[in-house]
């Protein structure tokens, strides 16, 4: 079972990421505050989980939850800014939509910027080995996979509803045929012959 708290303080929050790799979407955080007494042996690191595991898990974190939020970053400032900058980005703003705000913040990885004078700590593996880290990946993931599937829509032939916009080989021979989208991440490699996108 993951642990519930690292800090001695009583309100702390665990952030994570989902998309970072992605060549087209948004990277999504999602920042939770669960209470310290929670135990919930389900809830594990979202790439450790399935598909229908995290969907039938994100509402019980929504109602179990002190407080949770998500953000998304859009292609266009992840090109501004790099996506490293881009993900902490929306670790910070689904943060500062908590209430109450944290004391603490634990982060999954190993990079994160000072916020708002708050407390935190990096953990590389931190989403199998605390409960809140592991509750905002599965929040993080499931809300970029649902806005992934709603813009499929749009473009049917990416099959973004089963890659989610990762750089698999489907989506990137779709990228070879029809070119890009305004999805697409233009600072990123796309395809893997690319030295850079003409633009």
């Amino acid at each position: 079972m993951l642990l519930s708290n690292f800090s001695k303080f009583s309100i702390e929050c665990g952030t994570d990421e989902a998309g970072r790799g992605c060549l087209a979407g948004p990277v999504t955080a999602a920042a939770v505050i669960l209470p310290k007494q929670l135990k919930n042996t389900l809830i594990n690191d979202s790439k450790a989980l399935t598909e229908l595991k995290r969907k039938l898990l994100k509402p019980v974190i929504e109602d179990k939850a002190t407080a949770y939020a998500f953000t998304h970053i859009w292609p266009e400032e992840i090109d501004n800014i790099n996506i490293l900058n881009a993900s902490i980005l929306a670790m910070h703003k689904a943060i500062l939509q908590l209430q109450p705000q944290p004391e603490f913040i634990i982060v999954d990885g190993n990079k994160f910027k000072p916020f708002n004078d708050i407390p935190f700590e990096t953990i590389v593996k931190g989403d199998g080995k605390y409960l809140s880290i592991a509750a905002a990946s599965i929040i993080a993931k499931t809300e970029r996979d649902a806005y992934m599937e709603r813009i499929h829509a749009e473009f049917p032939m990416y099959n973004w509803k089963k890659n989610k916009g990762y750089p698999t080989k489907e989506h990137r021979e779709a990228i070879r045929k029809y070119g890009i989208t305004k999805y697409h991440r233009k600072s990123f490699r796309l395809l893997p012959e690319q030295l850079k996108l003409e633009l």
